[in-house]
């Protein structure tokens, strides 16, 4: 069984970091090196379920390390991942490549810093794409997929390739894309990074919104503390350790009402 003591500073002296939400991620120890390199120093956290997480630190601190890690993307070195699920916990840290590849196909929602959408295929192409991964026929991955950008205030910008929308609207693409699954987590790596102020203020609205307005969790990296100030709770890592655990105040009870308004 992991031990819930999993960062360097405990919950003695930096209050509950779940504040009332039940855990969906525990990662506990862990280690990654690029040669001499040690990105992450022992690493652990706790994520809870409808938590917004920002994910904080100098270049180099080792944050998208973290979130590559916990999604699955790369495997650590050593220690443990445990996605919990309504059908019992996994360890991705047990799973091979293919394992946690198929882990992220069907169960998290991925938003990168340029989209990494596929030029040659339309809105809704890009959209459906997940699905049609997963088996689901074309036409209805393609109507749930217009859904999701009607959603998300693209409606009748289904038929465009990438290239024909604007920087803001084409995140709201990969927004989308990653939600179209109903993923529980959707992990999002400087989402905000090559945008303008202010089209970032929208589309992290919507990636607030499509998320934990819905009751799922958020875990986005930044650097950007004004994207970060919009999130729950901030983890800062330094030198590969998580130095500081902050729950922004008054953003539970947001989380929780937001939740409750999309179950109605």
């Amino acid at each position: 069984m992991l031990s819930r003591t999993v960062h360097q500073t405990s919950p003695a002296q930096a209050g509950d970091p779940l504040a009332g939400h039940p855990p969906v991620i525990i990662a506990d120890s862990l280690v990654k090196t690029y040669g001499p390199t040690r990105a992450l120093d022992g690493v652990g956290t706790i994520i809870g379920a409808g938590e917004s997480v920002a994910v904080m630190g100098p270049s180099g601190s080792g944050k998208t390390t973290l979130l590559h890690c916990l999604s699955g993307i790369l495997a650590a070195d050593s220690g443990s991942v445990e996605l919990l699920t309504p059908e019992g916990g996994i360890r991705v840290d047990g799973l091979d490549a293919a394992g946690r590849a198929r882990l992220r196909r069907k169960r998290l929602g991925f938003v990168f810093q340029q989209g990494m959408l596929v030029p040659e295929l339309t809105a809704v192409e890009n959209v459906a794409l997940p699905l049609m991964l997963n088996g689901v026929d074309r036409t209805t991955a393609e109507a749930r997929a217009s859904q999701w950008l009607a959603a998300l205030g693209l409606p009748g910008l289904e038929g465009r390739r990438i290239g024909q929308l604007s920087g803001g609207q084409a995140q709201r693409v990969a927004i989308a894309r990653a939600q179209v699954t109903d993923p529980a987590i959707v992990f999002a790596d400087e989402p905000t990074g090559a945008l303008d102020s202010r089209t970032a203020e929208e589309v992290m609205g919507a990636l607030l919104e499509s998320t934990t307005g819905r009751g799922r969790t958020l875990v986005v990296v930044t650097h950007d503390l004004n994207v970060a100030r919009t999130c729950g709770r901030i983890l800062t890592l330094a030198d590969g350790r998580i130095v500081a655990d902050q729950r922004r105040p008054g953003t539970a009870a947001h989380t929780e009402n937001s939740r409750q308004e999309a179950l109605r």
